[in-house]
């Protein structure tokens, strides 16, 4: 008897650690390009960044999508979250020119196999501008294996256009034709900051494909107090989603939410960053 209940409580201490490893933190986190008009109204990088990367490592996100950063943010950062790598280049050059879309992960826990970045237009393979939009825009891709398990899995992060319309519903298409092609079923993660909230057509082309869901659409717990974008605004209220986390059915969803954390009665950028923990379903 006593040898038997041993064995059952082997059984579910391996049964409860794997659980637990097999549960995820992801996020977006629009991180404000760096320029000298916020240095002057006091929000300038240098001052904004080390409460950016501690309150990443305080929520300990596992893998998390980034827009509008620079190069320099981007070694910034990394020199300030020990564990952590990234993945990305300049949407300007395809190299270290301009901003980026990339994705920071934690390098003792996911092992990158494979990585990759398309431009969203009609040319998907160097940089320009596609349909109607007034920048050009990158996604940043990879494939993860987390090391422990061998789960192995899909993340895509963007960053939509802010004036085209057509360019934002063309990147939707494209995006889910790129993860179908790369991705096929596997289990697939998209972030980004898509530039509108969840009324718009191009949100819509995405959460009613059948591939991917809204993760905020999916949790039974959300924490939303704000627009995703404050403009540097504390108090900004309201519900308009523009910083987004999808899904595959693989996926269940358990916590979602918008961060509003301030330092000093400030916000670490202008937009305030998304997460979502969920397991993965078996």
């Amino acid at each position: 008897m006593k040898i038997k209940i041993t064995l059952i409580l082997l059984l579910l201490t391996a049964t409860a650690t794997f659980t637990r490893a097999q549960q995820f933190k992801f996020g977006t986190y629009n991180l404000r390009n760096a320029n000298g008009g916020d240095s002057t109204a006091g929000n300038g990088w240098g001052q904004r960044y080390p409460w950016i990367t501690k309150l990443m490592l305080f929520e300990d996100v596992d893998i998390f999508g980034t827009q509008e950063g620079k190069h320099h943010q981007l070694v910034n950062m990394a020199d300030s979250m020990p564990g952590y790598k990234w993945l990305g280049i300049g949407r300007d050059d395809g190299k270290q020119a301009g901003e980026y879309s990339a994705i920071f992960y934690k390098s003792d826990k996911f092992k990158v196999l494979k990585t990759g970045n398309f431009w969203m237009s009609t040319v998907t393979d160097k940089p320009n501008k596609g349909w109607d939009a007034a920048l050009p825009r990158i996604c940043t891709w990879a494939q993860f294996r987390e090391i422990k398990t061998g789960f192995t899995f899909y993340f895509f992060n963007l960053h939509m256009d802010h004036i085209g319309v057509v360019a934002r519903r063309e990147s939707a298409r494209l995006v889910l034709a790129k993860i179908k092609q790369m991705a096929g079923t596997m289990p697939t993660i998209l972030t980004g900051d898509f530039n509108v909230d969840q009324t718009s057509d191009s949100y819509a082309v995405i959460n009613n494909s059948g591939l991917l869901k809204d993760s905020y659409v999916l949790s039974p717990i959300k924490l939303a107090p704000s627009d995703t974008f404050n403009e540097f605004n504390a108090n900004t209220a309201g519900d308009k989603r523009i910083d987004h986390i999808f899904v595959t059915k693989q996926f269940k969803v358990k916590r979602y939410g918008i961060l509003t954390n301030t330092y000093h009665g400030r916000t670490p950028s202008d937009h305030y960053p998304v997460v979502a923990v969920m397991d993965v379903i078996k």
